[in-house]
């Protein structure tokens, strides 16, 4: 028997994490638990999804807090959408900020020769990479497809995160949908 999907959109997953025992669904990320301080930014992370998020079989707080670190304070999708905002929802233009869903995290900008990747899941897979290869991109910039360093993603930026907060992004990145990089 073939299990159905679970999709639900932020607001839903906000309701769902409010509704649960948040103590028994606490994330497991090397052996913790999502500490209490972190419960506002799980909470913000669900309201600022820009996506339906899938989290069937998924660590809900740690999905939570993971869109957090992507949408509030990493702007990953400033680079890895295009274009990154909506037709109409540019706050670069004075309107009020709405996300390319469409597109959202699936790549295609140019930075010079080189265009950001699709981080949507590929084979159920962020960007088609285990958590253990997602872990080493984000700590040394190391180029699974090239063999060689990451040029235009900060990741020096990123590689002083926790493996708390990575894992964090890693389910998250997991728990939306597929994309298609934009025009």
């Amino acid at each position: 028997m073939q299990m159905k999907r679970i999709v639900v959109n932020g607001a839903a997953a906000l309701g769902l994490l409010l509704a649960s025992n948040v103590a028994t669904i606490a994330a497991h990320a090397q052996g913790g638990t999502a500490p209490t301080h972190d419960q506002w930014r799980i909470e913000r992370g669900f309201q600022i999804a820009p996506v339906p998020l899938n989290l069937n079989g998924r660590n809900v707080p740690m999905v939570g807090l993971g869109s957090y670190l992507v949408n509030a304070v990493g702007g990953c999708n400033d680079c890895h959408t295009n274009p990154s905002f909506a037709t109409g929802g540019d706050p670069f233009q004075g309107q009020k900020k709405q996300i390319n869903a469409a597109h959202y995290l699936a790549g295609g900008q140019a930075f010079g020769p080189f265009i950001s990747r699709n981080l949507t899941p590929e084979n159920g897979l962020p960007a088609g990479h285990t958590l253990s290869e997602f872990l080493t991109i984000l700590r040394t910039g190391k180029d699974f497809r090239t063999g060689g360093l990451l040029q235009v993603m900060p990741w020096p930026t990123y590689q002083d995160l926790s493996t708390y907060d990575l894992t964090a992004i890693y389910e998250y990145l997991s728990a939306i949908p597929p994309a298609t990089p934009g025009p």
